[in-house]
């Protein structure tokens, strides 16, 4: 899916010249006219930025950047102003912006600032797959490969995880084929991060 930005902005023509830059830089661009729904339309999505008026007709664009998190957005916001305050900006940046940019912007730091937000998140949404992955292939594993998994990141060989529990040592080894072969581990040390990353403790002899 191609990067998109959100273009928040109750000025119609300032909107339709954003799109046309967005555009000719090669992004696809959506425009609103104010934040309502805009919640929806960002939870599941191809990497994207919002450009966000702070100064909508009847809504603070301060207030939808925070509104947007609580709904479980967590898109790049880049912050557009006419007039801006300190106060203002502090805000905007500990709330996670990426840029506060006064009217009327310069296209370069403008289309910089939208490269810096897209280039974010798509970095996080490649973290957030990865880690969806890595915990559908958690879900995939039997109760009992799970357990031995655990001895298996405890450092246990074969024979003492057929006897911590109480199953064959033939078996012990398939269950950890399975397990390495499940979770697209290529290696103990590899099987270990995936369990640090997922929480899992390790079982150890006892």
């Amino acid at each position: 899916m191609e990067p998109t930005v959100h273009i928040v902005d109750d000025d119609p023509a300032l909107r339709r010249a954003l799109t046309r830059l967005c555009r000719a830089a090669g992004l696809t661009a959506v425009e609103h006219s104010d934040a309502n729904g805009l919640a929806e339309k960002t939870l599941i999505r191809p990497p994207s930025c919002i450009l966000l008026d702070v100064r909508l007709a009847d809504q603070n664009g301060l207030v939808v950047q925070e509104a947007l998190r609580d709904a479980g957005s967590s898109v790049p916001i880049i912050f557009l102003t006419g007039y801006g305050t300190i106060p203002m900006t502090v805000r905007a940046m500990r709330g996670g912006a990426i840029e506060f940019l006064t009217k009327p912007v310069e296209e370069s730091l403008l289309l910089d600032a939208i490269n810096r937000a897209i280039k974010a998140d798509t970095e996080a949404l490649d973290i957030e797959r990865a880690r969806h992955d890595l915990a559908a292939r958690r879900e995939s594993l039997t109760d009992r490969e799970h357990d031995v998994m655990a001895c298996v990141i405890g450092g246990l060989m074969n024979k003492q995880i057929a006897g911590e529990l109480g199953i064959s040592e033939i078996t012990a080894k398939v269950h950890k084929r399975h397990v390495m072969e499940k979770m697209g581990a290529r290696s103990l040390p590899d099987l270990v991060r995936m369990a640090e990353q997922l929480g899992i403790s390790a079982r150890r002899r006892r």
